[in-house]
C-alpha cells in the first residue's frame, strides 16, 4: 500500500477525501484517527486472508481460546508497531501537522474486559500471531464494557462505558458466518435404530452474528482473527460485560452470556472443521479447544451435543473426541471465585446441557465409586452437581485432557491442597504455564527510549527472542547505561506528573519515589493495606514535618465490583486520605496520594514506564500469577511483595537484593486458615502503629467527615479476624517501606537494581508461555 513517507502521505490525504469527504485543512482528530485506522485494517487484511488460506490448504491444527473477556486496549500504535510502520507513520503525520500520539487518544479502549484474565487472554493472541501458530480468539462483542469509573467526592460513580458509540474501525461484521443458539425447550427422546436421538422443540433461538478483528503479529505477515459474537435481538444477550450478578436475573444472564460464547463458538468450529473433508474423529488432529478460567466450561456439554444430536456419535465416542479436544486453564484458589450454577437455573434455560452434565456427572460418580470402594466420602467432594450446584471447575477438569495453573506456587497449591483430589485421580492432566506479557506493547510501544536503549547495547535479537534481554546484565555496574535508563524513566515520570496535573490539578513532584498500585479492587490484593501504611506515614510527618524521608508519591488505579461494597469504601478511604495529606502544607512536600480514576489498557500504557516502586502486595497463596507485576519488572520498577504468584519466580532471578520481599509465607497463610486464621485483637494491642491508623478510622477529627464513617472497613477486620492478614503483614510492609527509602538514596546501587529486573523480565514474554502452551498443551506446530 505505501512503503515510505510520501507514499504514506499522499495516500492518506486521498483517503480524507474519499472516506470523508475533506481535505487535510478541514479533517479533526477524529477523522484522522478513522481514516488511518482503516487504512491500516485493510493494509492487514491482504496477509489475514493469505493467513486464513494458508491454513486451510494445508489443514493446519487450529487452537480455539476461549475467554468472557479479551482487554485488547487500543489498537492503532500497537498494529504499526506491529507492522512496522510506526515511526513512518508517525513522520508522515507530523509533517502533515497531527501528533500520532494525540491520534491515538481518539481511539477507545475497547470494552471487551475488565482486569488480568482478559489482558492475559490480550497477550496470548498477540504472542500466537507472531509467533506464527494457528491460534484464534473466541469471545463476545459487549456493548457496554464493564463501566466507566468517576470519582465523585470520593466515591466510586459508574457510569455506562459505550466504547462502540464511535464504531470500531478494526472490525468486519460476517453475517454469512451467523450461527443460531439456542435456550429453553422441551427435550424428545426417540428410539431410531436402536439409538437414543434427543430433540428439542418449542427452543428460544437468539441469531449470533460474528464480528471478526485481525490479530496482527510482529512484522505483520501472519494474521489471526479474534472472532467476537453478536447478538441483535431488542434484549441482547451481549450487551454488558459482566452483569450485576447479585439477583436472579443478573445470575440468569450472565448464564445465557456463556451459553451463547460456547454454542456460537463450538458450533462456527465444527463448520470450519468440516471445510476440510475428513471425518468427524478427526476433530482432536486439527483442533484445540482452550478455556480461559471456568466461564466457557460449557462448550464441553455443548461440544458433546453436537456431536451426539448433530453427528449422530455414541455417548464414548463422543466423550473420547471432546476430552482429547479441550484443555482448561485455572486462575483462581479463592473458593468465593469458583463458579457454581443453581441446578434448577440450568436445567430450565439449558434443558438438553443439563441432560448432557448430568450424564457425565452420573458415569463420572460411578467411576468414583469402583476406584475409592472404602472412600465413599470422596464422591461428593469430587462430584460435578452437588446437591443443588453445578461445580463448574469440577467439569472443566473432569471434560478436559489438561489442567493447568498459572506460576508455579498457584499450580502446586492446586494439586497439593485445592485440587487434590482430581491431581490424585489425574496426576499427568495438571501441568505449570507461568503467565507472560506481550513486551512488544508493554516495553517497545509503552516504553520507546528504553527499549531503543536496548537495541543499542545488545541488538533486536531480543524482539523476537525476548529472553535475550538478559544481556543487558552486563551494564548493570556501568554508569553510563545506569545514568541513561535514570535519563528515561525521570523523563517518564515527567510526563506522568504532567498527565496528574492536567488532569486532577495536582502538582507532584517528579523527583519524589513514584510508588504505584493499579489493579483490580479485591480484599486480598490489599489496597487497604497500603492507604494505612500512607495513613502511618501521614501521622510519623505530622508529628516530626523535618524528618529525613524521601519524598514520596503514592498512584492508585483501580476499579471495584458496582456490588462489592467494602471494595468501594476503601476506594472512598484511599480519596479521602488523598484529599486531606495533598492539601496539607506540612506534609505535602514529602507525601502525595493520587487515586487515577478509569484505570485501564492505555492508562496503564502512561503509568508503568514511570513507576519506581511496584505495590505487588497479595495475601500470599491468593494471587493466581498477577501480570502487572511483570509489566513493573520489565520497565524498570523495583517490587515490594509478597511471596505469591509469579512474584515467587521473579525473587527466583532477581534474589532477595533486588526486590522487597515482605509478609507472610503462603504455607503459614495456609496453615493459620486452617486453624481458624490469628488472634487480630493481639495484633492490634500490642502494635501502636497499627491502632493508631485502626482506630483513625473510627475517631472523629481525622479521615472522614465524622468519627463513623470508615467503621465498616474497621469492623472488615476486626470482625473477620482479619481474613487477608492486613495487621499481621502490617510490620513488615514498614520495614519493607523503610528499606525502599534507605535505598533510593543510592542511586547508582538502585539503578544496579532495576537494570537486574529489566534484565531478567524477558523470560516473563507471553512468547516464551505461548511456546509451551503449543508445543505441551495444544500440540501445535509453527507454520
Amino acid at each position: 500500500m505505501f512503503n515510505n513517507k510520501e507514499a504514506f502521505k499522499q495516500l492518506f490525504q486521498e483517503k480524507l477525501v474519499s472516506k470523508l469527504g475533506k481535505p487535510k485543512m478541514e479533517a479533526q482528530k477524529a477523522d484522522v484517527y478513522k481514516v488511518l485506522s482503516s487504512m491500516i485494517r485493510e493494509y492487514a487484511s491482504k496477509n489475514w486472508i493469505k493467513t486464513n488460506q494458508n491454513y486451510q490448504a494445508h489443514q493446519e491444527k487450529q487452537v480455539y481460546y476461549f475467554s468472557m473477556e479479551f482487554l485488547i486496549g487500543r489498537l492503532l500504535g500497537n498494529n504499526l508497531l506491529n507492522l512496522g510502520m510506526l515511526e513512518l507513520v508517525r513522520d508522515g503525520l507530523k509533517e502533515l501537522g497531527w501528533d500520532l500520539e494525540e491520534i491515538e487518544e481518539e481511539e477507545s479502549d475497547a470494552g471487551l474486559g475488565n482486569g488480568g484474565l482478559g489482558r492475559l487472554a490480550a497477550c496470548f493472541l498477540d504472542s500466537l500471531a507472531t509467533l506464527q501458530y494457528a491460534g484464534h480468539g473466541c469471545g463476545i462483542r459487549y456493548k457496554y464494557g464493564l463501566f466507566e469509573q468517576k470519582i465523585v467526592e470520593g466515591n466510586q460513580v459508574e457510569l455506562p462505558d459505550y466504547w462502540l458509540q464511535k464504531g470500531n474501525e478494526w472490525e468486519v461484521r460476517r453475517p454469512d458466518k451467523k450461527v443460531e443458539v439456542r435456550f429453553k425447550g422441551n427435550v424428545e427422546i426417540s428410539k431410531e435404530n436402536g439409538e437414543l436421538v434427543f430433540e428439542t422443540h418449542n427452543y428460544d433461538a437468539v441469531t449470533a452474528i460474528p464480528y471478526d478483528m485481525p490479530v496482527i503479529g510482529y512484522e505483520g505477515e501472519h494474521v489471526n482473527t479474534l472472532r467476537i459474537w453478536s447478538d441483535c435481538s431488542v434484549d441482547s444477550i451481549s450487551e454488558f460485560l459482566y452483569p450485576d450478578d447479585s439477583q436472579y436475573e443478573g445470575k440468569l444472564l450472565r448464564l445465557k452470556q456463556q451459553y451463547f460464547l460456547c454454542s456460537a463458538g463450538v458450533q462456527s468450529i465444527v463448520r470450519t472443521f468440516e471445510k476440510l473433508g475428513l471425518s468427524i474423529e478427526h476433530l482432536p488432529e486439527k483442533v484445540a479447544i482452550h478455556i480461559n478460567d471456568t466461564h466457557p466450561t460449557l462448550v464441553i456439554p455443548e461440544l458433546m451435543r453436537i456431536l451426539i444430536d448433530v453427528k449422530g456419535l455414541g455417548w464414548a465416542e463422543a466423550w473420547e473426541l471432546t476430552t482429547r479436544t479441550v484443555s482448561y486453564t485455572n486462575h483462581t484458589t479463592l473458593s468465593e471465585a469458583l463458579e457454581k450454577w443453581p441446578v434448577s437455573m440450568l436445567k430450565e434455560l439449558l434443558p438438553r446441557i443439563y441432560m448432557i452434565i448430568e450424564e457425565i456427572n452420573t458415569r463420572f460418580c460411578g467411576m468414583l465409586m469402583k476406584k475409592y470402594p472404602d472412600q465413599p466420602e470422596i464422591v461428593p467432594q469430587m462430584s460435578i452437581i452437588d446437591g443443588h450446584q453445578l461445580k463448574m471447575a469440577n467439569l472443566a477438569i473432569v471434560g478436559s485432557y489438561s489442567v493447568n495453573g498459572v506460576a508455579a506456587l498457584h499450580t502446586d497449591i492446586l494439586m497439593k491442597r485445592e485440587m487434590k483430589l482430581f491431581y490424585d485421580l489425574y496426576p499427568n492432566r495438571f501441568n505449570n504455564k507461568t503467565n507472560g506479557i506481550t513486551h512488544r506493547r508493554w516495553l517497545l510501544h509503552a516504553n520507546p527510549a528504553l527499549s531503543n536503549l536496548i537495541n543499542e547495547s545488545i541488538g533486536t535479537r531480543w524482539i523476537d527472542s525476548p529472553e535475550e534481554m538478559v544481556g543487558i546484565l552486563k551494564y548493570s555496574e556501568d554508569s553510563g547505561f545506569q545514568d541513561r535508563t535514570r535519563a528515561i524513566k525521570q523523563h517518564n515520570k515527567l510526563k506522568l506528573a504532567s498527565f496528574i496535573h492536567e488532569k486532577q490539578g495536582i502538582i507532584v513532584d517528579p523527583y519524589s519515589i513514584f510508588d504505584i498500585h493499579v489493579k483490580r479492587l479485591h480484599g486480598y490484593k490489599r489496597q487497604l493495606m497500603n492507604i494505612l501504611h500512607i495513613m502511618y506515614l501521614y501521622n510519623q510527618l505530622k508529628q516530626n514535618p523535618s524528618m529525613d524521608r524521601i519524598p514520596r508519591t503514592f498512584i492508585f488505579g483501580a476499579k471495584a465490583a458496582p456490588s462489592y461494597w467494602l471494595a468501594k469504601r476503601i476506594i472512598k478511604l484511599i480519596n479521602v486520605v488523598a484529599h486531606q495529606v495533598n492539601r496539607d502544607r506540612k506534609v505535602n512536600q514529602k507525601l502525595k496520594v493520587i487515586f487515577l480514576e478509569n484505570y485501564s489498557v492505555s492508562l496503564a500504557e502512561k503509568i508503568i514506564p514511570a513507576a519506581d516502586v511496584s505495590e505487588q502486595i497479595s495475601t500470599a497463596s491468593k494471587e493466581a500469577s498477577g501480570t502487572g507485576n511483570m509489566k513493573f519488572m520489565m520497565n524498570g520498577a523495583l517490587t515490594i511483595g509478597t511471596m505469591d504468584g509469579a512474584n515467587v519466580e521473579m525473587h527466583d532471578m532477581v534474589g532477595d537484593a533486588n526486590m522487597f520481599i515482605f509478609g507472610l509465607q503462603s504455607d503459614q497463610v495456609l496453615e493459620y486458615y486452617q486453624h481458624g486464621g490469628y488472634a487480630v485483637q493481639n495484633v492490634y494491642h500490642s502494635d501502636a502503629r497499627v491502632r493508631e491508623v485502626m482506630d483513625q478510622l473510627v475517631s472523629p477529627g481525622y479521615f472522614g467527615l465524622n468519627g463513623y464513617e470508615f467503621e465498616d472497613i474497621f469492623h472488615s477486620i476486626m470482625s473477620t479476624n482479619d481474613e487477608y492478614f492486613v495487621l499481621k503483614d502490617f510490620a513488615s510492609y514498614i520495614e519493607a517501606h523503610q528499606q525502599i527509602d534507605r535505598s533510593y538514596r543510592s542511586p547508582k546501587k538502585w539503578q544496579r537494581k532495576s537494570i537486574i529486573n529489566i534484565a531478567h523480565s524477558g523470560k516473563f514474554s507471553s512468547d516464551c508461555t505461548i511456546r509451551k502452551y503449543a508445543s505441551e498443551i495444544w500440540g501445535l506446530e509453527r507454520i
